[in-house]
């Protein structure tokens, strides 16, 4: 903790090595958090530049009272919300129908043991960037950084029902990618 104080009155004293040191620091750790929102790794590069300018712009306004780490992850996050919305009417979006949601708060997907006993962590966020966009950003959002369907239809400007209908038919396909990947055996897993 005391390093990244450091780095960051370094940075709040506009000290190029401290941005260097921070930059160095981060990077590798937030390069995965923009590419769970991206299609691609020059996409997440992108994300990454831009949301480390932001990260330097406010540097002045982190008071010390949360997790730096974290910090700097929301901004990322957010960083790649905005991409994606700013790129939206670039992607093609399957279509949502709201009035065949199922309810996705019965479901759980327990990556965990699916992780540890069958695939990596890697040759799952393979998967998932396989998913359509809409569906890769509310499954992200909802089951990796913990938001909620109220906190997503915010940020994305989309009903509650839109998230919830987006992350049953992520979990899904998911599921219809991952058997033709790996098998039938581990569709129960999931």
């Amino acid at each position: 903790m005391v390093s990244n104080n450091r780095l960051i009155e370094g940075c709040k004293a506009g000290k190029q090595s401290a941005y260097r040191e921070l930059y160095s620091s981060y990077a590798s750790s937030m390069l995965g958090v923009c590419f769970r929102y991206s299609r691609n790794i020059d996409d997440a590069e992108d994300i990454l530049q831009e949301g480390f300018i932001k990260v330097f712009q406010k540097i002045n306004d982190y008071k010390g009272t949360g997790v730096f780490d974290a910090w700097i992850r929301r901004i990322m996050v957010n960083t790649a919300i905005n991409h994606y919305k700013a790129n939206l009417k670039y992607s093609n979006q399957l279509a949502i129908d709201d009035n065949k949601l199922e309810d996705s708060h019965n479901e759980e997907f327990n990556s965990k043991v699916f992780i540890e006993e069958t695939v990596s962590k890697i040759q799952i966020m393979n998967i998932v960037q396989n998913l359509p966009d809409g569906y890769r950003i509310v499954f992200n959002m909802y089951v990796l950084d913990g938001l909620t369907h109220k906190e997503i239809s915010d940020e994305l400007k989309i009903t509650e029902n839109t998230s919830k209908s987006q992350l049953s038919k992520s979990r899904k396909m998911l599921r219809r990618l991952i058997t033709e990947k790996y098998g039938e055996k581990l569709h129960s897993i999931i």
